[in-house]
């Protein structure tokens, strides 16, 4: 049963999490209500308490994951643990095959993975049940100074930095590509999810000077039929490595799990 109010609490402070809470305080969605946020470091007032995880859970009915993918990795599973759904942003965790394999013991709690900054998903989850996809692949296309990795060497790091040329900075599997680029390919994990194997997904990850959004390219084909989508997003303008419409994706997915869906589930 739905309760008349489901309380969340919101882990990370960043672009993502600040636009959740103001959205939720502005009563954007009815029936949820932000009672805290939970970052390391000192945030604005939000007009919510900052509180510690620990003391944020005794509060909580829903967390939503707005932080990043060592969150995930490190309270995921103690979350459920303690029958709190969560709503993960930062997909990309479930790369890692022992924290997949972690969340998908855990419970009562359940786990959701917010549609992020793509779209299809729906009909290529529904084509996936009917028969396994054959081939999945992913083009994304960001600025390439959004790129840059500490694991890089100095003529690429400098190469992405200056910004002046498109390269291909990446090809290859799923579960690498996110495991290299953890805060921009977080898609490959929910696309994964979506056709039923991350490990199908074939990932091109280029850096564009003249890209002013972000563009997804999405090829899948299988049994069921073959499709393509394009996708093109603004760039957040607090954090240009992830697009704008996330929250509001996230935003979506609470009002689903609230059972006041906007539209089509």
């Amino acid at each position: 049963m739905i309760p008349a109010e489901v309380r969340a609490v919101v882990i990370g402070g960043g672009a993502i999490g600040r636009t959740v809470v103001e959205a939720l305080r502005a009563g954007r969605i009815p029936g949820v209500r932000p009672v805290a946020i939970v970052d390391d470091q000192p945030l604005p007032d939000l007009g919510v308490p900052q509180l510690p995880l620990t003391e944020a859970l005794d509060l909580a009915d829903l967390v939503v994951e707005c932080a990043s993918q060592d969150v995930v990795a490190k309270h995921a599973a103690g979350i459920l643990a303690r029958g709190i759904d969560l709503v993960i942003t930062s997909v990309g965790a479930l790369a890692d095959a022992g924290t997949e394999a972690a969340l998908a013991a855990a419970g009562p709690g359940r786990f959701l993975l917010t549609s992020g900054a793509a779209g299809g998903l729906d009909i290529l989850s529904a084509a996936a049940a009917q028969a396994p996809f054959t081939r999945v692949e992913l083009t994304t296309t960001k600025l390439p100074t959004t790129l840059v990795q500490p694991w890089m060497d100095a003529e690429t790091s400098a190469r992405l930095a200056a910004g002046d040329q498109c390269v291909q900075v990446f090809a290859g599997g799923g579960r690498e590509a996110t495991r290299l680029f953890p805060r921009s390919l977080n898609l490959v994990v929910t696309l994964g999810w979506a056709v039923g194997d991350i490990d199908l997904v074939a990932v091109r990850l280029l850096g564009d000077p003249a890209a002013t959004r972000t563009r997804h390219h999405i090829e899948a084909d299988g049994p069921c039929g073959s499709y393509r989508f394009d996708i093109e997003n603004l760039p957040s303008a607090e954090n240009p490595r992830t697009s704008g419409v996330v929250p509001h994706a996230v935003l979506r997915t609470l009002a689903v799990l609230a059972g006041r869906p906007a539209g089509v589930v």
